[in-house]
Formats: C-alpha cells, structure tokens, sequence
C-alpha cells in the first residue's frame, strides 16, 4: 500500500511539477550552458520479497553506483547509471504480532544471500537552479523515474531438515525493473556536487530469492519482489557554452 502509493505521488509530481516549470524555463535554456556530470556514490542496497515482507534496516549491505548525467532542460536532467550491491534477509528476522518470528517463517527458516547489478536510465526533475551562483541557494530536492536492468544472483537455503535439499536453490537470472525515488543535491562549488538519494526499484519477478516457484504453501507467487538503494553521491560538472543563434549563423561577428 505504501509504496503504491509512493509511486502514484511520484508520477502526479512529475507531470505536475513539469508541466509548471518545464515550458516556463525551455526558452530560457537556449541560452544557457549545456552541463553534464560524471559520478561515482556509495550507499546501500535491500530487498523486500518472501523472507522480508517488509523494509528492513537489519537488511542493509553496501552497495556503489557511478552515474552519468546530462541536462536536457533547466529542470529536467537524464540520467545513466550503473549499480553493484550485495542482499541478504533472514526469515529469523521477520517479526510477527507479540514480537515472535510467524509460524510461516518459523517453520521455512530460510536465509538468502547474494548480489545484485542494474544499468538503468532515468529522468530526473530538479525543482531548483541549484548550479547557478548567482542565487543564495545552491541545492535542490529532486525526484527520479526510470527503466532498467538487473543481474540477480542469489542463494536461498533453509535450515528446517524436514523440507529437505530439494528446498535450496541458487542461481542467477535478468529482469527489468522500475527505479524510481527522490533525492537531494548541493553545488558545492561550480564544478563539485554532492547529493543524497533514496530509490525503489520494482520488478515484474518472484525470483530475487529464488522462492518463486516454490510450494504455495510456503510462499506467495503472486508477489513480485523488490529492491532498494540508498546513499550519497559526489559528482564532477562539465561545462559547454552554447553559442547564440545569431553567433552561430555568422560566424564573421567572432572575428
């Protein structure tokens, strides 16, 4: 519920917000500079599914992810990005009503571990000029949709010996996913930014952990997984002049 909810927030933001400031802001960027920025962040990956029903903190393992962005109007920016993390979860950690462990997860005791890749694209949408020095503020919140793929490669095993060998799985396999999020990012100077981000990704699979075709009994199939980042970043700004129109149709007046 929470997280359909994130998301249909997230949407009416973006369409909102853009058509607000986007068409306000594309005349005035024909005139601006072109920036683009290299990146490199370290943070946090998490994956909610069969052995986490919910968001765990105790889940947490490092993750880092280096990005591209370009700007494609004032508020608007593309953004390419790369990320390698790590996932784990435990059904021992699952806490049910009177803070003991359900008697599904009792009963599975399983525990999963492994690793995670995606390249993804993604747009973004700044509500603030952040990089212009002009202004006293130089940061600004932002939110983020995209599309991407990932590499998952995990190994669930159980310690219950009734459901025997046959329970354990491992192995790896490529699905899409949806990242989506919001962040912050400060210009700390002209050239260096720092930022903060916090993303969802959902995917269209049941096999983050490998549970997915598993007994019903003892697992939901019709619950995708999902998996999280979240972290700080530190990025290098390239600047390009664009050259006025009247400039680039005559280029006697440079002389």
């Amino acid at each position: 519920m929470i997280v359909n909810a994130f998301r249909c927030a997230l949407l009416v933001c973006l369409v909102q917000a853009g058509s607000a400031f986007f068409c306000a802001s594309a005349q005035a960027q024909i005139e601006t500079q072109r920036t683009s920025e290299l990146g490199l962040g370290l943070g946090v990956t998490n994956y909610r599914g069969e052995i986490s029903p919910q968001y765990q903190f105790g889940n947490n393992r490092p993750a880092i992810t280096a990005f591209y962005r370009r700007d494609v109007s004032a508020p608007v920016t593309l953004r390419g990005s790369f990320l390698a993390g790590l996932l784990r979860a435990n059904d021992a950690n699952v806490t049910g009503e009177g803070g003991g462990t359900p008697p599904l997860q009792s009963y599975r005791d399983s525990n999963m571990k492994g690793s995670i890749l995606e390249a993804a694209v993604a747009m973004e949408y700044n509500f603030i000029d952040y990089r212009s020095r002009k202004q006293k503020i130089h940061f600004t919140p932002y939110l983020f949709v995209g599309v991407g793929g990932y590499y998952a490669n995990t190994r669930t095993q159980t310690a219950n010996p009734i459901l025997g060998p046959d329970y354990n799985r491992s192995g790896g396999h490529f699905g899409v996913a949806i990242p989506a999020g919001a962040g912050l990012k400060y210009a700390l100077s002209q050239h260096i930014n720092l930022g903060l981000e916090v993303g969802v990704r959902k995917t269209f699979s049941d096999q983050l952990d490998n549970l997915g075709d598993q007994d019903p009994l003892l697992v939901n199939p019709y619950d995708n997984d999902w998996y999280y980042y979240s972290g700080l970043s530190i990025s290098y700004t390239f600047y390009k002049v664009r050259c006025p129109p009247q400039y680039k149709n005559n280029k006697q007046l440079l002389r």
